[in-house]
C-alpha cells in the first residue's frame, strides 16, 4: 500500500503574495441538525472548536470547523486522524440523524500570505474581500473563476482555500497569476 500524496506535492510560488498547497488536512463534512445539543458537542469534542455562526471559521488548536450550509459543516482535523474522528462521533450522535464523511481525498487546501492577499482573492472571487466587509474568521463557500472553492482569512496576512482535488493544478495556476509581480491593482492600500 502507498502512502497518500497530496494534489500537487507541496507546489509553492513566491509572486507578491506567496502561494503554497499546504499537503494533506484531515476533512470530514457533516450534515444535520446544527441546533441539536449533541452534534454541537460532538463537534467540540472533534475538534476542539465552537459551533461557527453563519459564514463563519471556528479554529482551535485541535482543529477547525467552518458553516458550509444551514445543516451542513466541515470538519479540519489531522489527516491521519479522520477515521477516529469520525468513530467518535458516531458513537456521540447515537439516536441521532446525522451524516459524517471523509472528504480528505478529494479536496486540496491552499494557502496565501502576504499583505495584499485581499487583492489576490478580490481577483478571481465574486466577494468583497474590504476590510470592513471580510474579517479573520469569515468563511465563504463561493468560486474561484471557474470552480467551486471556499476559503477564510486566518489572520490580516493569510487566506486558506479549499477546492477540490481534481482542479487542484488549475486553483494553483488561477492563485500564480492573480500573484503574478507586476499585477497587483493596489484596490486594498
Amino acid at each position: 500500500m502507498s502512502n497518500p500524496v497530496s494534489a500537487l506535492q507541496g507546489a509553492a510560488y513566491d509572486g507578491y503574495v506567496k502561494v503554497e498547497e499546504l499537503g494533506l488536512r484531515g476533512m470530514i463534512t457533516v450534515r444535520g441538525n446544527l441546533a441539536s445539543t449533541k452534534l454541537k458537542n460532538a463537534v467540540k469534542a472533534a475538534t476542539g472548536a465552537a459551533m461557527p455562526k453563519q459564514r463563519q471559521i471556528s479554529i482551535a488548536d485541535d482543529g477547525a470547523v467552518a458553516w458550509m450550509s444551514p445543516d451542513e459543516l466541515l470538519l479540519l482535523v489531522a489527516y491521519d486522524k479522520v477515521a477516529d474522528v469520525i468513530a467518535e462521533f458516531e458513537t456521540a450522535m447515537a439516536g441521532q440523524h446525522f451524516l459524517a464523511v471523509n472528504v480528505s481525498d478529494a479536496r486540496a487546501m491552499f494557502r496565501l500570505s502576504g499583505d495584499k492577499v485581499r487583492e489576490v482573492v478580490a481577483k478571481i472571487s465574486p466577494v468583497d474581500m474590504a476590510q470592513g466587509h471580510f474579517k479573520a474568521g469569515d468563511f465563504r463557500r463561493t468560486r474561484m473563476a471557474q470552480i467551486p472553492a471556499a476559503f477564510w482569512m486566518a489572520d490580516e496576512q493569510s487566506v486558506e482555500i479549499i477546492c477540490f482535488r481534481s482542479v487542484a493544478d488549475y486553483a494553483f495556476g488561477l492563485l500564480k497569476d492573480a500573484a503574478e509581480p507586476g499585477s497587483e491593482v493596489g484596490i486594498f492600500g
